[in-house]
């Protein structure tokens, strides 16, 4: 329905070609088996030897056919195939006959297809045809033999420098392609000879070459030439600059192009050679063409990097492509403003960059990020507007390289720009609390343990990286433990309250936080780790000058071979061993560090399942299944800030709401959450756990738990108001008064959806995860999708829908793709390994259709997954 090659098998296509051989050949039906064979190379079909022989034969066949369409698509053909040496003698006669056919089009192909086939021997033979051929009055058949010259010279040079008088004479041809052709052959036969290559500069820029294509070649060439000449130390002046200078007041708008970028690229280029340039450049940024626009924009971005100053009377142009339905080209007006832009201009930029952020991927966002961290450094004073821009955009949707590249820029001006120092730590703690990347929050974590002891209130961070402790996997856990070491360790005042917090994390079920823990507590209490405080700050951010894989050599000894002393540090090796070769390559397959993290542990699940069970309430609900991630239900920046964890069980939901309260003068209590579920049938509550007392700043948690059917992925929509008592604080004193008023407070609706009740658990091999299952369990059923903007759109509406892992990074849709296929794994609830196979379509109208195979442990399983795409 989407392809006419759809499905099509080498064997049958093989078959097909039987039609060759017939006396009475049917143009149209040779044309078509072609047509298939050429599909079958083009996308990757191997022919075996026989195979290729008995298509060539057959192919040879259909000269006798005078259809001019059948005998393109045979030309076609032998040049796809490569025949051997031996073959080729089969076709030579007919095609050098083609070659001095009256007929143009025989002609011109059939040099093509004898340049792409012969070897020296027989081109020596048709060397007199083809010298005939470049400087023919046909302008195709010239093209064919210039363009069959630039190929040749890759493997026979000697031979097609004897051609150099008849290309000579093609370069002043009337024909644009011609001469387009010509000069690029002329220019690689005399490459190599630099005097050559400026005679021929010298004498094609006083007017001789009319061709728009190959003018542009011209001004190629002689940006090279002026490269290699440099600058006349006498008269400042370069060689043929009046020449690309000229060129920029061409009626044809690609050679105004190229002679701009030309100019912009000189070496050491000036202010007064520029200035021609620019202005050209700044005509194109209003033009009605896209490829302008985005070309011009591009060049002046490359120039803004050095001579800003010459791009700023761009600067209005450039504003109103920000609004340009072009992304790219609004990217790079951005880019390009952020760096030409004055210290006034900064505000007014920010709000037209925060209207389109959201309508950009991920890898110009990254350039977006880039230019702005630039940008205040050039202006620090600026910096609080632009340090909340990259706060605002941090907590926005993204990948792991945009949320990194904005970290990174943060991390940048804290160090640079001292009085962004507090807000930006605190923008990068907020950050932390829903982070979903654990090499970030680690990265984050250190980062805060070496600025935040330093800041004028270092107490304000303590909660952020304590709840790290409480809610993230184990190597966040780990690292937030260290953090608050360094903490305890600059900070006097703090020293009390960082014990009390270590010494809660010595019953972690992680071994290394537990072992932490107990490290930092003997390093900054009794001293038997390190006496002074000068050697406490030393081994907390003092740098390890001993190599790890020494390091973990010498443990392992120990281990093996233990002694009666303690294990000592200081007998640990500190040269590094050189690595063989063999060690080398096979650790050198995968790169690591900044752009490659290691792979993250287990999520924050098992810190939310030792959080229920610790609730009697809850604990006899039996093992967690899966938690969602949070869900706001309340907007940024208002008086309370809410956001909901849709924990599942077998047969019931436990709703965690996280409170903040941010308005300092009041103290909350008996915080509840009322819950609507009229519009969830299949739930009924069955027990709330409400705050008893919720203070400024400090997050805390109310539960509300319901009953469902057993196993069953009951759906639902939940309102929710948030109802407490409210005192009023003295904020001089801190104390609350005694009476209150009771209140509420309206928050947003949420869902329970089938995706909640599937874990992303993928498999490293999805074909043989897919053979093992059960085939009765499978399910097979089509859907139509409707009309969609792309294939992405839809294939990523389904993973959404199904909740499931993406495997083997399916869920990449090339662009423009018709078709495609996307593989998902997970476990569904009741712990039931599931896999399914999505195959798309898209036709003309955009519609989509997708077909759905579904295999699991269970076959109710399997039809489950159906219903949820067809009500879905």
């Amino acid at each position: 329905d989407y392809s006419p090659f759809l499905g099509i098998e080498k064997g049958a296509v093989l078959q097909e070609a039987r039609v060759f051989n017939d006396p009475q050949l049917d143009a149209r039906r040779c044309s078509q088996v072609i047509t298939k064979l050429l599909y079958l190379l083009n996308q990757g079909e191997t022919f075996t030897k026989a195979e290729a022989t008995g298509v060539f034969f057959a192919v040879t066949k259909l000269f006798q056919s005078r259809d001019i369409g059948l005998r393109r698509m045979v030309y076609l053909m032998i040049k796809e195939i490569s025949p051997s040496a031996d073959e080729v003698i089969i076709v030579t006669s007919s095609l050098m006959k083609d070659m001095n056919s009256r007929t143009d089009m025989y002609r011109a192909n059939a040099i093509r297809v004898l340049c792409r086939i012969t070897d020296g021997t027989l081109l020596t033979q048709i060397e007199r045809y083809l010298k005939q051929a470049i400087v023919d009055k046909n302008p195709v058949v010239a093209s064919a033999a210039l363009v069959s010259g630039i190929h040749l010279l890759q493997t026979n040079p000697e031979i097609v420098k004897r051609w150099s008088n008849e290309v000579q004479e093609a370069v002043q041809s009337k024909a644009a392609l011609v001469q387009f052709h010509a000069l690029g052959l002329l220019h690689q036969i005399r490459q190599n000879d630099r005097l050559a290559v400026s005679k021929l500069v010298t004498s094609l820029t006083k007017g001789a070459v009319r061709s728009p294509l190959a003018q542009c070649l011209l001004i190629r060439y002689t940006s090279q030439v002026i490269r290699e000449s440099g600058v006349n130390n006498q008269t400042g002046d370069r060689p043929f600059y009046d020449y690309l200078e000229n060129c920029l007041r061409h009626k044809a708008e690609m050679v105004i192009f190229e002679a701009a970028r030309a100019i912009t690229e000189l070496t050491n280029v000036t202010t007064r050679e520029l200035t021609p340039a620019i202005t050209v450049l700044q005509l194109f940024l209003s033009s009605s063409k896209p490829v302008l626009r985005f070309a011009a924009v591009r060049t002046l971005n490359k120039v803004a990097m050095t001579h800003p100053m010459a791009v700023t009377n761009c600067n209005i142009d450039m504003e109103s492509l920000i609004s340009d339905q072009n992304r790219s080209i609004a990217t790079l007006a951005i880019t390009t403003l952020l760096k030409t832009g004055n210290e006034s201009s900064v505000d007014r930029l920010m709000k037209q960059i925060t209207n389109f952020m959201s309508d950009i991927a991920d890898e110009f966002k990254i350039v977006v990020v880039e230019a702005i961290r630039s940008l205040c450094l050039k202006f620090p004073l600026k910096y609080r507007s632009l340090m909340n821009f990259l706060s605002n955009i941090l907590r926005e949707e993204g990948g792991f390289e945009y949320k990194k590249a904005i970290v990174d820029s943060i991390v940048i001006l804290i160090r640079d720009i001292p009085d962004a120092k507090e807000g930006g730590l605190l923008h990068l703690c907020e950050f932390i609390e829903d982070c979903e990347f654990t090499y970030l929050s680690t990265q984050i974590l250190h980062f805060l343990g070496n600025e935040g002891p330093k800041t004028s209130d270092p107490s304000k961070y303590i909660r952020y990286i304590y709840n790290r402790v409480i809610l993230e996997n184990a190597t966040v856990r780990a690292s937030a433990v260290s953090t608050l070491a360094k903490f305890g360790a600059m900070v006097d005042s703090l020293k009390p309250r960082i014990f009390v917090l270590l010494r809660r994390c010595l019953f972690d079920n992680d071994d290394e936080v537990r072992d932490r823990a107990t490290l930092y507590l003997n390093t900054l209490g009794d001293g038997s780790v390190a006496e002074t405080d000068k050697e406490v700050k030393e081994f907390l951010f003092g740098p390890l000058d001993i190599p790890l894989k020494n390091m973990e050599t010498s443990l392992k000894n120990y281990i093996q071979d233990p002694l009666e002393e303690p294990f000592d540090i200081n007998s640990v090796p500190k040269e590094v061993k050189s690595q063989p070769l063999a060690e080398k390559k096979a650790s050198g397959k995968k790169p690591t560090g900044l752009g490659a993290p290691p792979a993250a542990p287990a999520s924050a699940a098992d810190a939310y399942e030792k959080l229920l069970s610790s609730i009697p309430e809850f604990a006899a609900f039996g093992k967690l299944f899966k938690s969602s991630a949070p869900v706001e239900l309340t907007e940024a920046e208002t008086e309370y800030a809410v956001n909901v964890v849709k924990h599942i069980f077998d047969s019931h939901v436990v709703f965690q709401y996280n409170c903040t309260n941010t308005i300092p003068e009041q103290l909350l209590e008996n915080v509840t959450v009322i819950v609507d579920a009229s519009e969830a049938e299949e739930f009924s509550e069955v027990g709330t756990k409400p705050l008893r007392s919720l203070p400024y700043d400090t997050p805390a948690q109310t539960f509300v738990a319901f009953e469902k059917p057993e196993g069953v992925p009951a759906a639902g929509k939940f309102s929710n108001v948030l109802r407490f008592t409210v005192k009023e604080v003295d904020t001089s004193t801190g104390e609350p008064e005694d009476d209150g008023v009771e209140d509420e407070y309206q928050l947003e609706d949420f869902e329970v959806v089938a995706a909640d009740y599937i874990l992303k658990v993928g498999v490293s091999n999805f074909k043989n995860a897919w053979e093992s299952m059960v085939p009765e369990t499978e399910r097979v059923d089509e859907y139509g999708l409707g009309p969609r903007e792309s294939l992405a759109e839809a294939v990523n509406a389904v993973i959404n829908l199904l909740g499931m892992q993406p495997c083997e990074g399916t869920e990449v849709v090339q662009s423009n793709s018709r078709s495609h296929t996307c593989l998902l794994s997970g476990v569904y609830i009741g712990n039931v390994k599931v896999l399914v196979r999505l195959s798309f379509g898209i036709d003309g109208a955009k519609e989509v259709a997708m077909k759905l195979a579904v295999r699991s442990e269970d076959v109710s399983v399997s039809d489950a997954i159906h219903e949820i795409v067809a009500s879905g």
